[in-house]
């Protein structure tokens, strides 16, 4: 018998799929060893075939009797369609690394030295701990509810669920997501509305209809909370995967999940998505509007667009939440009718922060500290006075220098695209990085006519400096990429839980998921800085994170919740609606932006960039791409422009920016460009 196998390797253009005899019958999405060459690799069986008429290699072993779920296999191939990519790398993408080697599963591998994270063995039985559930209504969880390992036969999964609370708005949102129509549901709830007691719910009914659940987080940091929560109401049901494990841990969790023949609920960041498990009936996208949901590296994918993709072919439900969803995803959810809205606080003792709006440009606002207001210190000292917490917010992607009218606070964009225009000081221009439009920087502000035009941007780390000294008795912690290794933001949170720190400094992951009982004042240090960005999702990320770190105070824990918004452009509608919180008015101000300009979700949006040593020859190549494609009339094709980050040490970034109303003409255009070039489709950003 000979069967077609895609290798989970890259092999060769146009070599997607091998074919090889083996004496027995073998399923689709049966795990093989299959030698290529003089090496070996895995692949995963496709179909049966008739005997072709070249000589064929034999299929070296099988390495589980049970195959991969049909579901995954569906899944792959139409990653390799949508995205225009070979289906050998999605399938490396979904098998673990080490796949054909032979594990030693000994209590070592499992005992107290993995690493392999799971439920603490208090959970494993299914009943609640002692003391306050964490997942009561409006309550939250501690971080570092991972554990190590129990050993094999431990992995039971529990059906014995505690009641999940639930208030009426909660209620409701159940019903509306049985209500709404396809597979995909979009879940917007304000934050604080106790979308995960939500997804409780829905998690217990898979399971007790032996249907298994994949939870998709952001990002490592953010899975300890909802990992404690979903612990401790499923027990031993509960696996997390995540980077950070070791090639065998991995490769065994993968191992342990394809062979069993019980219900699960797999939790990790967009990795998990490819969990094989039996019988998929359920997938929960948390803050579904989060950039990591998109791959950046060959191959390229949303997982939001493959969870939903990989939904309708399960027949399962996929839940994607969030306080404020990616706006092309609220668009189709309202045009689709399967848009569930959950409005209301679930805590009653939640209240309203009191937010003040501090103009930079006024600097009698600054007589003590060109970074913080006057108003901002002294609420920190008071919080020292009173042993509260304060958490000091700085977009760090934003601080690249923004020209901007120091008198008036007008920023100059592109007439084209209505994007920040970005200084290149070589040249002293301003350039548009996404349609190529350029000028001199102006003598004066287009606006008002003063001369007062800045090039201004400053980072987290010179902010955690001034801080220790304006308060040199206090404990101030400064979290972002730059953290040292080994002080995991689980740490850093529990510090802050305990009182260990006074002041926290941070960039984006502070701003999102997490609980601070203590945290009294958040302040913002120039909130605007996001939208000096030259990209179309600028606004709408800054949006984002202003709605999520305002939201990190007055969650019912101190009858305190101060924020401080200090910015060049106090009257910014982005900055208005989200300290109003008005996702809705925001979404209707960007769409309206968006149709206008030819973005997402009106038009496709693919970036095509190239890395070369010589800024002659990246010259070359990219005008010649350019050349191609214009020739095509279904496309929008940008000249070529510099990349954000144009010179590192590999070399001269350019890039071109292509459009279309059609995303299957993109795929059609780019599938046969010069295999030099990065292609993202769909980018979430054209950074």
């Amino acid at each position: 018998m000979f069967y077609e196998v895609i290798p989970g390797r890259n092999i060769g253009k146009g070599l997607d799929v091998l074919t090889y005899a083996f004496d027995d019958s073998l399923p689709t999405g049966t795990l093989v060893e299959i030698p290529i060459g003089h090496t070996r690799a895995a692949g995963i069986v496709v179909k049966k075939v008739a005997q072709p008429n070249f000589a064929c290699k034999k299929i070296s072993r099988i390495l589980y009797s049970k195959p991969l779920p049909k579901h995954l296999v569906a899944t792959a191939k139409w990653m390799a369609s949508y995205y225009a990519t070979p289906i050998s790398g999605i399938v490396a993408t979904i098998l673990p690394t080490g796949v054909l080697k032979k594990r030693r599963k000994t209590e070592q591998m499992f005992g107290e030295t993995a690493r392999t994270e799971v439920m603490d063995e208090k959970f494993c039985s299914g009943s609640r701990p002692a003391g306050p559930s964490p997942w009561a209504a409006g309550a939250q969880p501690r971080a570092a509810a991972l554990r190590k390992t129990p050993s094999p036969e431990h992995f039971r999964p529990t059906t014995r669920f505690s009641s999940i609370p639930l208030n009426t708005a909660q209620k409701n949102a159940l019903q509306g997501l049985q209500k709404a129509p396809g597979a995909t549901k979009l879940l917007f709830g304000v934050t604080g509305s106790g979308k995960t007691n939500v997804y409780l719910s829905e998690a217990a009914k898979a399971l007790i209809a032996q249907k298994s659940v994949i939870l998709l987080v952001p990002e490592i940091a953010l899975t300890g909370q909802l990992v404690q929560v979903f612990g401790e109401v499923f027990g031993n049901s509960v696996t997390v995967i995540h980077s950070k494990q070791t090639e065998a841990e991995r490769h065994l969790i993968f191992e342990r999940i394809l062979t069993s023949e019980q219900p699960q609920i797999v939790v990790g960041p967009r990795s998990a998505l490819f969990a094989p498990v039996a019988n998929l009936g359920l997938i929960i996208v948390d803050e579904e509007h989060e950039n990591t949901y998109y791959q950046d590296n060959t191959p390229k994918y949303s997982a939001i667009r493959v969870a939903s993709s990989m939904a309708k072919e399960a027949g399962a439900q996929c839940i994607l939440g969030s306080a404020t969803p990616a706006v092309d995803d609220y668009y189709l959810a309202k045009r689709r009718d399967c848009l569930v809205v959950m409005s209301e606080k679930a805590k009653k003792t939640a209240i309203r922060p009191e937010i003040q709006v501090i103009d930079f440009k006024k600097r009698e606002h600054f007589s003590k500290n060109r970074y913080f207001s006057n108003p901002l210190l002294a609420a920190i000292k008071d919080n020292l006075e009173n042993g509260r917490q304060t958490l000091i917010f700085h977009n760090r992607r934003g601080s690249s220098p923004l020209t901007i009218c120091e008198s008036c606070g007008e920023e100059l964009l592109c007439p084209n695209c209505f994007l920040p225009l970005t200084l290149h000081a070589d040249s002293y221009e301003l350039m548009c990085h996404t349609c190529g439009f350029k000028e001199k920087v102006p003598m004066a502000c287009p606006k008002c006519g003063a001369p007062e035009l800045i090039h201004k941007g400053f980072g987290t780390k010179l902010l955690e400096t001034e801080l220790e000294k304006l308060f040199p008795k206090a404990h101030v912690k400064r979290f972002d990429a730059d953290t040292k290794r080994g002080e995991s933001l689980d740490i850093i949170y529990e510090a802050v839980r305990d009182g260990q720190i006074d002041i926290l400094v941070g960039t984006q992951t502070l701003a999102k998921g997490l609980d601070l009982p203590k945290l009294a004042t958040v302040g913002v240090v120039q909130a605007d800085a996001g939208l000096s960005l030259p990209d179309y999702a600028a606004e709408e990320r800054t949006f984002q994170l202003l709605t999520q770190v305002i939201g990190r105070v007055g969650r019912g824990h101190i009858d305190k919740a101060q924020v401080f918004i200090q910015t060049f452009r106090p009257e910014h509608p982005v900055i208005n609606l989200a300290i109003k919180e008005n996702y809705v008015d925001f979404a209707d101000y960007l769409l309206k932006k968006r149709r206008a300009s030819g973005f997402p979700p009106y038009m496709f949006v693919a970036k095509c960039e190239i890395t070369i040593k010589t800024e002659v020859t990246v010259l070359k190549k990219v005008r010649e791409l350019v050349k191609v494609l214009s020739g095509d009339k279904r496309l929008y094709v940008s000249p070529p422009i510099p990349a954000f980050h144009e010179r590192t040490n590999r070399g001269y970034t350019w890039q071109i920016i292509v459009r279309s109303r059609s995303r299957t003409a993109l795929t059609e255009a780019l599938s046969g460009i010069d295999h030099n070039f990065r292609v993202a489709l769909d980018p979430p950003s054209l950074l």
